[in-house]
């Protein structure tokens, strides 16, 4: 896939790279290779939204949007319908309910077209589960894809760990993969200087860095939308690290404060009105209690927290409570 065709800084279009490095392994296995562009639709359907996002003062997770709407939605329709696949296979480590390649073999058939499900049809939601690889684990970055395109993907590294994964690429002679550094950064457009690359898309808008403490204005930034919550301030004249703490997009300022452990990071409940269940929606529990026990992470590795969903009885939206003193640290909200 080609989402993204700018140079970056270097003056170095990773994306020709990457077709390179990928027709060569398709040449060393002897299958076909297909390039498709998804610029415009990245763009619109992912990166716009980034934006919009970071001028409310989020951050969004854009491996999460890209998944949802390029890999699993564009690329997944492209594979079945285009290429008549029967199932897409990625390097993502994580694993589903569906437990060994029989399920593909089978002949779709399709639906009757009629308002009402066949009531005998029986059809088992497939679940998303943890890779064996707890550290490679990437089960956070595929939250959000749907039923219908987990049902038709396999994950042929669902059982292996990168180590492993390396060994069996250099025993098959890819070395020039093997060589490529850990993917990082913002999805398909790579790691890049951040606060110098969102300013070519926002103007700026400078506030100050305000301590959380008393108020002591702390120094100077060029958008609340270059920060996230919980990473460095860089602030001049100031010899000690602070961290960003909160933002208030009415004002402009950013609040710091001299620890990454600071109460103003922390959070007992967080309020979300987008809300996606992978397997089915929502499940019989929920409906029945409004409430159900479960684990919570909103980065990537973080540990999972324990916590309780439920719907607000005000708003009708999802909320989690962190449960008992399992507060949760929230180095940025959803």
């Amino acid at each position: 896939m080609k989402n993204w065709d700018s140079l970056d800084e270097r003056g170095v279009c990773s994306t020709e790279k990457d077709c390179e490095d990928a027709y060569r392994v398709c040449q060393a296995l002897d299958i076909p290779f297909h390039q498709v562009s998804y610029v415009k639709e990245y763009w619109n359907e992912v990166f716009s939204n980034l934006l919009r996002e970071y001028e409310k003062g989020r951050t969004p997770n854009p491996d999460i949007l890209c998944n949802k709407h390029i890999k699993f939605n564009h690329f997944h329709k492209y594979a079945i319908h285009t290429l008549g696949a029967d199932a897409m296979a990625t390097g993502h480590y994580a694993r589903t309910s569906q437990e060994d390649e029989e399920v593909f073999q089978q002949q779709h058939t399709a639906p009757p077209p009629t308002l009402f499900r066949n009531r005998f049809e029986v059809r088992n939601p497939v679940r998303l589960h943890k890779g064996a690889d707890l550290l490679k684990d990437q089960t956070f970055f595929l939250s959000q894809i749907s039923q219908d395109a987990l049902r038709q993907t396999m994950f042929p590294l669902a059982g292996l760990t990168k180590d492993f994964v390396k060994k069996m690429a250099a025993e098959a002679g890819f070395h020039h993969v093997l060589k490529k550094k850990e993917s990082m950064g913002i999805c398909f457009i790579g790691e890049r200087h951040f606060e110098e690359f969102i300013l070519e898309y926002l103007e700026p808008k400078p506030g100050n860095f305000v301590s959380i403490e008393d108020g002591t204005v702390m120094g100077k930034h060029k958008g609340w939308f270059t920060l996230t919550l919980g990473q460095r301030a860089r602030i001049g004249g100031q010899r000690d690290a602070w961290f960003v703490v909160d933002k208030d997009v009415t004002t402009g300022d950013v609040f710091v404060a001299p620890t990454t452990n600071h109460p103003a990071l922390f959070r007992d409940m967080l309020r979300t009105d987008r809300f996606h269940w992978v397997a089915i929606d929502p499940p019989p529990e929920l409906a029945r209690v409004h409430m159900m026990e479960c684990h919570f992470r909103f980065i990537h590795q973080m540990p999972l927290v324990c916590c309780a969903l439920q719907r607000g009885r005000v708003s009708g939206q999802w909320e989690d409570h962190a449960a008992g003193s399992n507060r949760i640290h929230t180095p940025e909200e959803p």
